[in-house]
């Protein structure tokens, strides 16, 4: 039986779907409420992965993991939790997961649980899987939370356990519109007018779902992979975005000065709406900075794979948004 944390989730919901066409029987775990989607061999299950009792449950005949599940949040009243979650329920699932005998386990961790390469003559250098992790002032919550998770892997690997960690870029894709990355295409429908030149990886959820299936069903363990389509700007995405939503696309570039005013300015505006931040200070100081990311080592793994062009996810999110709206 294989078993998928976050089913419920945005990246989960696409796996689901990946898992659906297999003939193995699949448990998902979501935390409160139950979905109301599903297969004829998937079976959900109410788990809380900081209880310890339910995780050791929920591994019941298991026999491999899809680790997705994890807090993703840009407001800082919540980043304490965010960290201390997204860790400890880590720990607990691969603990648990020794105790039961699991035959492999894929855990997804991000390109922001990845070191920050040194520049090199001022320029960003390349950032590959053997970047090493540096506590600087400017690491978001979210990248501290995926790096500690992280790190409670490859502890369990050292133990035993046989495992494999994917890094995925910003992922995009169709899916609960006022979370997570998704949440990107409603403030590009919105025209939000600000743009930024900061470059970072991007990559299609139906691509990192794909690739999580590849390395299970490999020989692969103890290595991580950067799942990547590419290193674009912010103005890029939101650009391709906009013109496959059919609005107007971001006109202002905010600079480093502005991002600080654009990004207070949004915190005031939620707060007295009551909503989830969208763009926080961290969030806002990534988007002016230039990260470059290495594909290559997944690909070298694995050469027939090809990645979706970015246009086609536009117009594919652009279609979802308009069906659901």
């Amino acid at each position: 039986m294989i078993l998928v944390t976050g089913a419920s989730g945005f990246l989960g919901q696409h796996l689901l779907q990946v898992l659906a066409q297999q003939p193995v029987p699949v448990r998902g775990l979501y935390h409160s409420r139950k979905p109301d989607f599903g297969f004829a061999h998937l079976d959900w299950m109410s788990c809380d992965l900081l209880d310890v009792f339910a995780v050791e449950e929920a591994l019941r005949d298991v026999t491999h993991v899809y680790h997705c599940a994890a807090i993703v949040s840009f407001d800082p009243a919540k980043s304490g939790r965010m960290i201390q979650e997204n860790a400890a329920g880590t720990a607990n699932l691969v603990n648990a997961a020794l105790e039961a005998g699991i035959q492999k386990l894929v855990h997804v961790s991000s390109v922001a649980a990845l070191g920050r390469a040194a520049a090199v003559n001022g320029e960003p250098a390349l950032i590959s899987e053997d970047t090493h992790w540096e506590e600087r002032k400017n690491n978001s919550a979210y990248a501290e939370s995926k790096y500690l998770a992280e790190m409670e892997v490859w502890r369990a690997m050292a133990e035993g356990l046989n495992a494999v960690i994917l890094n995925p870029g910003i992922i995009l894709g169709e899916g609960d519109w006022s979370k997570g990355s998704a949440r990107l295409v409603q403030i590009v429908y919105d025209e939000f007018p600000w743009f930024t030149r900061g470059v970072n990886s991007w990559v299609d959820v139906k691509d990192v779902a794909a690739a999580m299936v590849r390395l299970m069903n490999s020989g692969i363990s103890e290595e991580r992979f950067i799942i990547s389509n590419g290193n674009f700007s912010y103005k890029e995405i939101f650009t391709g975005l906009a013109r496959a939503l059919k609005r107007k696309p971001p006109f202002k570039e905010a600079t480093p000065w502005m991002s600080e005013i654009v990004w207070r300015a949004e915190v005031l505006k939620s707060r007295l709406a009551g909503k989830e931040i969208t763009i926080s200070k961290a969030s806002a100081r990534t988007a002016q900075t230039r990260y470059y990311y290495d594909n290559g080592k997944f690909l070298r793994q694995f050469p027939d794979f090809q990645y979706r062009d970015l246009e086609d996810t536009f117009e594919r999110i652009a279609a979802a948004f308009r069906k659901r709206h």
